[in-house]
């Protein structure tokens, strides 16, 4: 059977996103290949047909979930004009604090497996996350390149850290005060000083 053209290529989307909702669902050692595999709902010899080991498939997942964020925040960047960093805190104190973990933010919800991961897992994370702050320091106002990047920073960690502790308790009530008191240090971290 011939397939049309392309379709490798999408095969591997589709299991680099499945993937992706998987590791951030169970976490890296919380699920395997066959976990993997089934999440893409394919075999096993087929996901091995695009990722030589599981590690190959979390590296692929990160990247796709980081160049995702960066994506996103160029969008609302281009549809909000000065405005957009309201609109993505507000998404992501909102929508991603309260979304199914698998459909979750990269960044929130991947770096405490990162942070366990081998240095090539790190220097991979390193690189796509500065294209993620260079989005967002691209974005804010300010007299130099080093105090926009040093706000995006802080910007990042607030809300990853933020929607962290949000997801990790059980009172509404409580993780709606955890992203109220986030979306105002947010916001007053990407302001001018």
């Amino acid at each position: 059977m011939r397939y049309k053209s392309g379709h490798k290529e999408e095969a591997r989307a589709r299991m680099v996103a499945a993937a992706g909702r998987g590791f951030r669902r169970h976490g890296y050692g919380g699920i395997g290949v066959d976990g993997l595999a089934k999440e893409a709902e394919v075999t096993s010899g087929a996901f091995y047909g695009h990722f030589s080991s599981k590690g190959e498939a979390f590296k692929a997942a990160l990247v796709a979930g980081l160049q995702e964020l960066r994506q996103g925040v160029e969008s609302l960047r281009a549809e909000h004009g000065a405005k957009w960093v309201a609109a993505f805190v507000d998404f992501y104190l909102g929508q991603k604090r309260v979304c199914e973990l698998g459909s979750s933010c990269a960044l929130q919800s991947l770096t405490s497996e990162v942070q366990r991961a081998d240095a090539a897992i790190k220097t991979v994370f390193e690189a796509e996350i500065e294209g993620v702050v260079n989005a967002v320091a691209g974005g804010l106002p300010g007299r130099s390149p080093k105090d926009r990047r040093a706000r995006a920073w802080a910007l990042l960690s607030i809300l990853s850290g933020g929607v962290t502790m949000a997801r990790a308790v059980a009172d509404k009530d409580v993780s709606a005060a955890i992203a109220s008191a986030c979306r105002a240090a947010a916001l007053k971290a990407c302001s001018e000083t």
